[in-house]
C-alpha cells in the first residue's frame, strides 16, 4: 500500500516502537508535573511573608471569576455549534430578472 500523506516514517499503531514512544511521552510528562509541583512547593515555602485575608479573598474571587468566564465561553461555543451558527456561509444568488418584466411592472 502506498502512503500519500508523508507518514511513512511513523510506526504502525500496534508496533513495539509505538508503545515504547507512548511510555516515553507519559514519563516525560510525569517528570514535568513532578518538577512543577516541587518548584511550586519551594516557591510557596521559601519566604516567611504572610498573606493577609484580603489576599486570599482576592485569590478565591479571581479563580471563581476565571472559572465562570471559561464555563460561559464554552457554553457559548456549544450553543453556537448546536444551533448551526458555525456552519459555512452559503451564498444565495439573486434571481436574474428580465428587463421586459420590469417595464411591464412599471405600467
Amino acid at each position: 500500500m502506498i502512503s500519500t500523506d508523508n507518514q511513512a516514517a511513523v510506526a504502525p499503531a500496534g508496533s513495539e516502537d509505538s508503545k515504547f514512544a507512548r511510555w516515553i511521552v507519559v514519563a516525560v510528562l510525569c517528570a514535568l508535573l513532578l518538577a512543577a509541583c516541587i518548584l511550586g512547593y519551594l516557591g510557596w515555602t521559601s519566604t516567611d511573608t504572610k498573606v493577609p485575608e484580603a489576599g486570599f479573598v482576592a485569590l478565591v474571587l479571581g479563580v471563581v471569576f476565571s472559572l465562570v468566564i471559561g464555563a460561559g465561553l464554552m457554553a457559548l461555543v456549544f450553543y453556537s455549534s448546536r444551533k448551526g451558527y458555525d456552519e459555512p456561509v452559503v451564498l444565495i444568488p439573486e434571481p436574474v430578472s428580465d428587463p421586459e418584466d420590469e417595464r411591464d411592472a412599471q405600467r
